[in-house]
C-alpha cells in the first residue's frame, strides 16, 4: 500500500496524543453511561446475575479492539470504521459503514443530551420537569456542546479530561464504599438468576437478553480512530488508545456494577417491578436522600462527556466520507474552519441532526430509531472486521506498525464471529410486552435505514466515490 500522505495528505492539525486520544475514547464510552444506562434493563432480563454479560461482552469487543488496532495502524487515517471497511473491502463496504456509524451516533447525541437534561434539571430542584421543559434544556445542551466542538481542540481535550477525572472518582469510589460498607449479599449473589432463567426459548433467553442490552455498554471506544489524523504518530498511538480506553472502561463497570448488586437491599421488589430505578433506590436506602443531588450531578458529567467525544467521532466520519466525495453536500461538508482547521460544517449537521430527534423525543417513533443506535455501531463495526477476515483468508493481509502477529488471523476470525452473533442477538424480537413495533424496532429500523442507504447509494453516491476512489489510486 502507498504511504499514507500519498493516499491521503494529513489536512487537519495535530493536537491530540495518545493521553488525549485514550481519554475521548474513554468519554465516549463513558463508565456511567456504560452502566446506568442498561443497569435495570440488564437486571430484569436476567437477575443479578446479568453481571456475567460485562465479562462475556468486554472480552469480545477487545477482540475487536484489537483488531480495529491493527486496522488503524495499517491506515492511520481520519474516519475509523469509514476508512477501515474502505480499505479492505472496497468503496461500497466503507460508505454503508459510514452510513450505519452517521445514524446510529447522531441518534445517540439526541439521547445523551436528553438524558442530560433530566438528570440536570433534577439536580436543579425542578421536580417532574415536563416534556417541554427538558426538551428546551437538552436543545440548549446541544447547542453548547456543539460550540465546545467547534470552538477548538484544546477545549474539547480539558472538558473531557475534567470530565473523565470526575467519572474515575465518582465510578470507583462509590463502588468501593459499597463494597466495603454496604454489601448485603455474599458474591455468590452475583450467581443469582432470580427465577429468570427458565423464560423465553434459546435466543431470547435471560442471558442473551443481558449480553444485547451490555453490548451498548462497550462501544465508542472506536473513537481515537476517527480522529487518527489528528494524533501524533497515529499508527503507533491509536492502537493504544482504543485497546487502553475499552480496557479501562471494562474494568471500571465491573467493579461498579458489582457494588450496586450486591448491595441492592430488596430485589423480589426490583424484579416484581416495586423499584422503578434500582440504582437510585440502592443508594437512597444506604446513603438516604442527601445522596440524590450528587448521584444526579455525576449523571450529568457523564452523559456530557460522552456527548463532546460522541460529536467529535461522528463529525470526523462524515468530514471524511465527504472529502472522498462520498456524501450529498460533500463540497460544503469537507471545508474545514477556524483557526485549528475543524469540520465545522460537519459538526453542525450531527447538532442539527441530533436536534430533529430531540424533537421528536415522547413520540413512539423516538423509541423506535432510539433501538437502532446500538444495532448502527454494531453493523458498522462489523464490516470492517468482516472485511479483515476476508483478506486474512485470502491470503492478503500485510500488517502496518501495530500488529498481533501469529494470532492476528485467528484473533480476526473470532472477532468477526463475534460480531455477527452478537448483532443477530441485539436485532432479535424478544417478547417484552411492548408494543408489537417496539419488540420488532430492531429489525424494522435496520431494515429501513438500510433501504434508504442503499437507495442513496445506488442513485447517488456508487458512480462518485468509484471515481473518487479511482483517482485516489491513479493519484498514488
Amino acid at each position: 500500500m502507498p504511504p499514507a500522505a500519498a493516499e491521503h495528505p494529513h489536512t487537519l492539525r495535530k493536537g491530540f496524543d495518545l493521553r488525549s486520544a485514550t481519554a475521548l475514547a474513554f468519554a465516549d464510552v463513558s463508565p456511567i453511561v456504560a452502566l446506568y444506562a442498561i443497569f435495570t434493563l440488564g437486571l430484569l432480563a436476567a437477575g443479578p446475575a446479568f453481571w456475567w454479560a460485562f465479562p462475556i461482552v468486554l472480552g469480545g469487543q477487545l477482540l475487536v479492539a484489537c483488531v480495529f488496532g491493527e486496522l488503524a495502524s495499517r491506515w492511520p487515517y481520519e474516519g475509523s470504521v469509514y476508512q477501515w471497511a474502505r480499505h479492505v473491502r472496497g468503496p461500497g463496504a466503507g460508505w454503508f459503514a459510514a452510513w450505519a456509524y452517521m445514524w446510529g451516533l447522531t441518534i445517540a447525541l439526541s439521547t445523551l443530551s436528553y438524558g442530560a437534561a433530566g438528570f440536570l434539571l433534577q439536580a436543579a430542584g425542578v421536580d417532574a420537569p415536563g416534556r417541554a421543559a427538558t426538551m428546551g434544556t437538552a436543545l440548549a445542551i446541544l447547542a453548547l456542546g456543539s460550540l465546545a466542538n467547534i470552538v477548538g481542540r484544546r477545549t474539547l481535550k480539558i472538558l473531557v479530561v475534567a470530565s473523565l477525572v470526575c467519572e474515575v472518582l465518582a465510578s470507583v469510589g462509590l463502588g468501593t464504599v459499597l463494597l466495603l460498607f454496604y454489601r448485603e449479599h455474599s458474591f455468590g449473589f452475583l450467581l443469582d438468576g432470580a427465577g429468570t432463567a427458565g423464560s423465553g426459548g434459546w435466543l431470547a433467553g435471560p442471558m442473551l437478553a443481558a449480553a444485547a442490552f451490555v453490548g451498548w455498554s462497550f462501544v465508542g471506544f472506536e473513537s481515537a480512530g476517527a480522529i487518527a489524523e489528528e494524533v501524533e504518530h497515529p499508527e503507533r498511538e491509536v492502537p493504544k488508545a482504543l485497546i487502553f480506553a475499552l480496557l479501562a472502561v471494562g474494568i471500571i463497570v465491573m467493579y461498579s456494577a458489582a457494588g450496586l448488586i450486591l448491595a441492592i437491599p430488596d430485589l423480589p421488589k426490583v424484579m416484581g417491578g416495586g423499584v422503578a430505578d434500582p440504582v437510585s433506590d440502592t443508594l437512597v436506602y444506604h446513603f438516604g436522600s442527601s445522596i440524590g443531588r450528587p448521584l444526579l450531578v455525576m449523571f450529568v458529567i457523564g452523559f456530557l462527556a460522552s456527548f463532546l467525544a460522541v460529536q467529535a467521532a461522528v463529525s470526523r466520519v462524515i468530514w471524511a466520507s465527504a472529502r472522498d466525495k462520498a456524501l450529498p453536500g460533500s463540497g460544503v461538508l469537507r471545508r474545514l474552519a477556524g483557526p485549528e482547521r475543524l469540520p465545522v460544517p460537519a459538526i453542525l449537521l450531527t447538532a442539527v441532526g441530533a436536534a430533529v430527534f430531540v424533537l421528536l423525543s415522547g413520540s413512539k417513533l423516538y423509541s423506535v430509531l432510539v433501538n437502532f443506535t446500538t444495532v448502527g455501531f454494531y453493523v458498522a463495526f462489523g464490516l470492517p472486521v468482516w472485511g479483515a477476515a476476508i483478506q486474512h483468508l485470502r491470503g492478503r493481509w500485510r500488517p502496518g506498525s501495530f500488529s498481533l502477529g501469529r494470532f492476528s488471523g485467528p484473533v480476526t476470525y473470532v472477532a468477526a464471529v463475534w460480531l455477527a452473533l452478537q448483532t443477530v442477538n441485539i436485532v432479535w424480537p424478544r417478547d417484552t410486552g411492548d408494543a408489537w413495533y417496539i419488540e420488532w424496532s430492531m429489525v424494522i429500523t435496520l431494515t429501513a435505514v438500510g433501504a434508504a442507504g442503499a437507495a442513496l447509494y445506488l442513485g447517488w453516491s456508487r458512480h462518485r466515490i468509484t471515481a473518487a476512489y479511482g483517482e485516489t489510486l491513479r493519484d498514488t
